[in-house]
């Protein structure tokens, strides 16, 4: 990303060696959630890799350029100038993504955002111009870093490849309730519709298709609490520091 500033959380770094961690997965099997708590137990850096796309997505809107309109979007991209911002310590949080100096962050889940952040992370040229910006952030290592390419094609060389998975009436039924407590008026059809959506163009694009990793280890998650899930995270993490 051409004048993309990035800055990764690195204050708690523990002194034994530092991992690179790679969570996919489709939408709403918990890879933000899991993703945070691991890096905070282990004291590394947090991306939902996700969030930069919908922050592309936001930019898009404000300047009124179509999903529709790859050179417009790829431009966007190359132009913008991103930052990440970690959270205070001790915070639970994933930390704030700036946009050209502006927090974008609250915006980042609106409902028009999310009606076409698929078809602006299909974009070849988009994804081009972010992948350096996520690998610079894991260059150092100590990083988590999740979203639906980042085994494949962000960090192919990861210590540990993870691949969270969950059957679509459990994600629609989890994704459904977020949006409940955010105050969302939903259905739970209008929900796992939505999510089929988006499950099917991110199967099928071109550019970095969902899939897992040839050597991730693929972890299931229904029927499982987070902190079930987070622990089978962490005994992988251990497997490898070891």
């Amino acid at each position: 990303m051409g004048e993309a500033q990035a800055r990764g959380h690195r204050a708690t770094r523990p002194a034994r060696a530092a991992l690179v961690v790679a969570i996919d997965g489709p939408g709403a099997a918990g890879k933000t959630t899991v993703g945070t708590e691991v890096a905070r137990r282990l004291g590394y850096a947090f991306l939902d890799t996700g969030n930069l796309y919908r922050a592309l997505a936001w930019l898009a809107i404000r300047h009124g350029v179509p999903p529709t309109d790859e050179e417009g979007l790829a431009r966007l991209a190359r132009q913008a100038r991103m930052r990440l911002v970690p959270p205070a310590a001790g915070s639970p949080g994933p930390g704030t993504i700036l946009v050209d100096g502006e927090d974008v962050t609250p915006h980042l889940r609106r409902p028009e955002v999310e009606a076409i952040v698929s078809q602006v992370s299909r974009v070849p040229a988009v994804r081009a111009a972010l992948l350096d910006l996520q690998r610079r952030l894991a260059r150092e290592g100590g990083i988590v870093m999740a979203g639906r390419d980042i085994g494949t094609v962000v960090l192919p060389d990861a210590d540990l490849k993870v691949y969270l998975d969950a059957s679509p009436q459990e994600r629609a039924r989890r994704r459904y309730l977020e949006l409940q407590g955010q105050g969302r008026e939903v259905t739970l059809e209008q929900v796992a519709r939505e999510l089929a959506q988006r499950d099917q163009t991110d199967s099928q694009r071109e550019a970095a298709p969902l899939r897992p990793a040839e050597d991730a280890v693929i972890v299931h998650t229904d029927g499982l609490t987070l902190a079930q899930v987070v622990a089978r995270v962490m005994e992988l993490v251990q497997a490898r520091l070891a």
